[in-house]
C-alpha cells in the first residue's frame, strides 16, 4: 500500500497527497451533529475496505450543541477503522473548515485589531455552542475584549487551557490540513478536496484563506482548475445538497441546518462521485 505523502510548501505542511487510493469516502460538514455522525459512521464501517481513504472535509464544530461529542466520536471512529486489518493512520485525513478557522481566530483574539467585533462575528456564526460546551461564558468573553489586550489574553489563555484539558482536542485541531489531492503520478483523473471553495485565479499554494471564504460562487465554476479533473468541497454556504458539474462537486446536504449528513464515494480512477450514503435513508 502506498501511504499518503505530505506535500510541503517551505516548512508549512498545508496539503496532503492522498496517494494511490482504491476508493475515497468523503464526509462533508457535520456542524456538531453527533447523532447523524454516529449513524453515518455505522453505515461506513460496513463499507470500508483496505486501500480506501476517508476524508473529512471540515466544519466539525459550530451551530449544533454537541461539538465535544462530535470530535470524540471522530476520534473513536478512527480507532475502529484502524482496527481493520490493512488500514493505516494515513488512510484517514481531516481538513480544516470555516468553523475551525474561526476557532483558530478565537484562540488568537488578542491580536485582532478589533477583538470585540471579531468575537461578535464568530459568536453569531456558530461558535457560541462550542464555548458553552467548554464551560466558557460568552458574556465573560465579550467583557474581556473591552478590557484591552491584557484582558483578552487572559481569556484566550483560559480557553486554551480548557481545550488542552479536553482529551484529544489539541492533537486533532493541530492535525488539520488545508486541502487534499490525488496526483497525476497516481491517477489519470486527479481530484482536489477542499472545505468551501477556491479562487480559480490563484495557484494551490496561493489560495490562503480562499479554501474557507470563496464558496459563494463555487457551483458556477465551469472550467477545470489547474490539472485537477474535479474540485470537491464539503461545505456549501447555501446547503444545496449534492451538486455535481464538469469541474466541481458540492456535497453539503445541510447537516446542522435541518438536512441530513451524507458521505460520497469517489472513484479516484475517474475523479467522479460514484455513490452517496444518506443517513436519512438508512
Amino acid at each position: 500500500m502506498v501511504c499518503c505523502k505530505l506535500h510541503k510548501n517551505g516548512d508549512d505542511e498545508r496539503f496532503i497527497d492522498i496517494g494511490r487510493a482504491k476508493r475515497i469516502w468523503t464526509l462533508p460538514a457535520i456542524h456538531s451533529d453527533v447523532w447523524q455522525l454516529l449513524r453515518l459512521h455505522d453505515m461506513l464501517l460496513s463499507e470500508i475496505q483496505p486501500g480506501d481513504r476517508i476524508i473529512y472535509l471540515g466544519n466539525y464544530i459550530g451551530y449544533g450543541d454537541t461539538p465535544i461529542e462530535t470530535i470524540t466520536e471522530i476520534l473513536t471512529f478512527r480507532r475502529m477503522v484502524l482496527s481493520i486489518p490493512g488500514m493505516v493512520p494515513s488512510d484517514i485525513i481531516y481538513l480544516k473548515g470555516v468553523q475551525e478557522e474561526m476557532w483558530d481566530k478565537l484562540l488568537q483574539l488578542q491580536f485582532a485589531p478589533n477583538p470585540y467585533q471579531v468575537l461578535s462575528y464568530i459568536l453569531d456564526n456558530g461558535m457560541e455552542t462550542m464555548l458553552a460546551a467548554l464551560g466558557c461564558s460568552t458574556e465573560a468573553a465579550l467583557r474581556a475584549t473591552r478590557e484591552g489586550v491584557l484582558g483578552t489574553t487572559r481569556w484566550t489563555n483560559v480557553l486554551r487551557e480548557k481545550m488542552r484539558q479536553t482529551s484529544g482536542f489539541s492533537e486533532f485541531f493541530s492535525s488539520l490540513k488545508r486541502a487534499a489531492f490525488t496526483s497525476k503520478e497516481t491517477t489519470a483523473a486527479p481530484v482536489l478536496f477542499v472545505n468551501a471553495g477556491i479562487d480559480p485565479t490563484r495557484t494551490l499554494e496561493e489560495q490562503a484563506d480562499s479554501f474557507w471564504w470563496s464558496g459563494q460562487n463555487f457551483n458556477e465554476i465551469s472550467d477545470t482548475y489547474q490539472h485537477f479533473q474535479k474540485v470537491i468541497r464539503g461545505y456549501d454556504p447555501k446547503h444545496q445538497g449534492v451538486n455535481v458539474n464538469c469541474a466541481t462537486a458540492s456535497l453539503d446536504a445541510g447537516c446542522g441546518f435541518g438536512g441530513p449528513l451524507i458521505s460520497a464515494l469517489i472513484d479516484p480512477s475517474k475523479g467522479e462521485v460514484e455513490h452517496v450514503l444518506d443517513v436519512s435513508l438508512a
